[in-house]
């Protein structure tokens, strides 16, 4: 059996969406698959591969051990323990019998690029398990969800969370000048839990702001002007630094670029989006950020819009 899914990178609505707000989300055309072999022994023979063929992680899991009482020394073991014990909660059918299993997951996309590894992961077992990909999601971890929207969607998404429950509602997201727009690897991954940690830590009350995102939000994707997008972006950005007290990437890192840079997701790692022209590649190259990416080839897009 194979199970799949998207990798995700957040547009707009970062931080915020966890209070409410309307986020513009897109699935990549990159992802994870799980493959799923049943075997005779009571064992869950675990195998991690990444996007060129290396096995970075590998275990061999005693059905009768996966529980809430087991301990792990090291994080990836203690999390697959995690993920397995809140899917046989969810699912008591699920992993039931004494027969096991030899499981692989094979990323289309380097780890550290933050494209959804874990969210991509749990979304594969819950369809594995047959179970709420979310529920699995918010009682294992903490999170918006979008990530897990994305990784089940073949189109960009508006995600919000409506009394506790995850709205999702495809939009067409497909800007006439795509061919300026660039995603941009920081060459570091940011750790997602921690960014939800300090935001929470740090924001006030945000009503007014949230109204404000969401309708950023709503004229970014109807946008077909590349300089209204740009103001967009740049206004987005700001309110952003306002609530989480940090200074925009642009002001930090690329002070004199020539277009408009914006971060996407936890602020400090992973992609930023970056209008521009040809020149764009060299400029951010010259800097030592290599990873340079055409939207039109990181966004998954369904041909129905």
């Amino acid at each position: 059996m194979d199970f799949y899914g998207n990798g995700k990178l957040l547009i707009t609505g970062e931080y915020v969406v966890l209070d409410g707000a309307k986020a513009l989300a897109i699935p990549t055309t990159y992802g994870q698959k799980l493959t799923v072999i049943p075997i005779d022994e009571p064992k869950l023979i675990w195998k991690s591969v990444d996007s060129i063929g290396t096995i970075w992680f590998q275990y061999d899991f005693n059905l009768d051990t996966i529980s809430s009482e087991t301990i792990y020394t090291d994080e990836v073991s203690q999390t697959l323990n995690n993920l397995l014990v809140e899917a046989k909660r969810l699912n008591p059918k699920f992993l039931a019998d004494t027969n096991g299993y030899q499981i692989q997951t094979t990323l289309t996309f380097p780890r550290n690029w933050g494209l959804g590894s874990s969210s991509t992961l749990i979304h594969t077992i819950a369809l594995w398990a047959n179970v709420n990909p979310y529920t699995l999601l918010w009682n294992a971890f903490k999170g918006s969800g979008y990530d897990i929207a994305c990784a089940r969607s073949n189109s960009p998404i508006i995600y919000e969370i409506n009394q506790q429950q995850p709205k999702v509602t495809e939009v067409r997201f497909s800007p006439s000048f795509s061919n300026q727009l660039y995603f941009v690897h920081l060459n570091k991954k940011q750790n997602s839990r921690n960014a939800i940690a300090t935001y929470n830590a740090r924001k006030g009350k945000i009503n007014n702001e949230i109204k404000v995102i969401n309708a950023i939000t709503t004229e970014l994707i109807s946008s077909t002007s590349l300089i209204d997008f740009e103001l967009l972006l740049k206004e987005h950005e700001q309110i952003i630094a306002d609530i989480i007290q940090e200074t925009p990437v642009q002001e930090r890192l690329f002070a004199d670029y020539f277009g408009q840079v914006k971060s996407l997701g936890a602020w400090g790692g992973d992609f930023i989006l970056a209008t521009g022209n040809d020149d764009t590649k060299a400029y951010f190259e010259k800097k030592g950020y290599e990873t340079v990416i055409p939207f039109d080839k990181m966004m998954l897009s369904d041909k129905r819009f």
